[in-house]
């Protein structure tokens, strides 16, 4: 089976094509580039070093949110152009369980972090590779007290590593190493396919949706004005 997944919800950017669980190529890039100029050629490199079209896919597998409105919004389009007519599976995913899988077989607890703005994060809480909250998106100090109740090692990945590492300094913080810290399409590739032979979120090019924890900032600004002019 040919898997094709991509990650565009956060600044990093990748992509990369698996074939039966093989990595065959990975391109990951975190240049600062707007994920509208990146994404297509990222795809379509893993695609060309495999010799493979999107025709050829079997699975397509995305990070679907939450993260960076613009981000998450361009790579659930570039899923279904990728896909548009052919008939396949879309695993879309939550960019938690993806981030979580950066850390699989590591004891303890797994803390995803995604930088929302004003010392907030989008998290989850993993504990030996189980999920035991859903989605959340809460302050940092939010995040310390809840975290605060484990003694065993706990490790952040994510666009917030640096952000949770400064506000949460609980004594059995771990390092998490470098390459682990940014989105990877190859977690989100391995995740896609277990979802897929478990037959969980599934979807098509004409279903597949974000996944979002709040509004973006422009229906937050139309909803305020609604507010004031009521």
């Amino acid at each position: 089976m040919i898997t094709l997944a991509i990650d565009s919800t956060a600044k990093a950017a990748s992509a990369a094509l698996l074939r039966d669980g093989k990595v065959i190529a990975e391109y990951t890039q975190n240049t600062g580039h707007t994920h509208s100029e990146t994404m297509l050629p990222m795809a379509q490199a893993v695609m060309q070093a495999a010799g493979v079209t999107p025709g050829d896919v079997d699975l397509f597998a995305i990070s679907a949110g939450p993260g960076s409105f613009t981000g998450v919004r361009i790579g659930i389009s570039l899923i279904k152009g990728l896909c548009f007519g052919k008939g396949k599976p879309i695993a879309a995913l939550s960019s938690m369980d993806t981030l979580a899988r950066n850390l699989e077989g590591f004891g303890g607890i797994v803390c995803p972090v995604m930088d929302a703005r004003r010392n907030q994060v989008y998290t989850a809480i993993f504990k030996d590779g189980i999920r035991i909250t859903d989605d959340m998106l809460i302050p940092c100090e939010e995040l310390k007290e809840m975290l605060a109740a484990y003694e065993c090692p706990i490790y952040f990945t994510g666009d917030g590593y640096e952000l949770a590492k400064k506000l949460i300094d609980l004594p059995n913080i771990m390092n998490t190493p470098v390459r682990l810290r940014l989105q990877s399409a190859v977690s989100v590739a391995l995740e896609g396919i277990k979802s897929y032979n478990e037959n969980k979120n599934i979807f098509t090019d004409t279903s597949v949706m974000p996944i979002y924890l709040r509004a973006s900032q422009a229906e937050r600004e139309r909803l305020e004005r609604i507010k004031n002019n009521e």
